[in-house]
């Protein structure tokens, strides 16, 4: 069990498809502070009204400085759909191996209605324009949370 990210760490790589099968990779976004939020599954309620109220927020978000990148462990084919349903303006990564998901430390076993699986705990990492983890929000509530994001963006 690797140690788990700290505020200051080098934010672990990518290299990872988005919804178009293009490979993607933090050095993409060098100069950029990168808002990379792991969320379980495309177009469920609480992962709906997340990525939504990151569209609503990413011209703000644009403007400090950053860029958004969500990730699930969904296929590209349901990210496309997903995008295309709710008007995302940002790339969705499919983690398909989990490998990232692993990486971050949000891939954890669950628990629903007594059967245990694993999947993706709701996470989001700001990275910034030097690749080191700035923010890390664990256990994420979606009611506000893009707004303490974008503080994190701007601090």
């Amino acid at each position: 069990m690797s140690k788990a990210l700290a505020v200051g760490d080098q934010a672990p790589e990518l290299a990872i498809p988005d919804q178009q099968g293009k490979k993607v990779t933090l050095e993409s976004f060098k100069g950029k502070q990168v808002v990379l939020y792991f969320y379980p599954k495309d177009d469920t309620p609480g992962c709906t009204k997340e990525s939504c109220d990151f569209r609503d927020v990413e011209s703000q978000i644009l403007r400090a400085g950053g860029t958004i990148v969500g990730v699930s462990l969904d296929g590209k084919e349901s990210h496309q759909k997903f995008i295309k349903k709710f008007g995302l303006p940002f790339p969705l990564l499919s983690d398909e191996s989990a490998a990232i998901s692993k990486a971050y430390g949000v891939y954890k076993e669950k628990n629903m209605y007594g059967k245990k699986y694993w999947g993706i705990e709701r996470s989001t990492f700001v990275i910034d324009t030097e690749g080191k983890v700035k923010a890390i929000f664990r256990k994420v509530q979606v009611d506000g949370h893009a707004d303490e994001v974008l503080m994190a963006l701007k601090a």
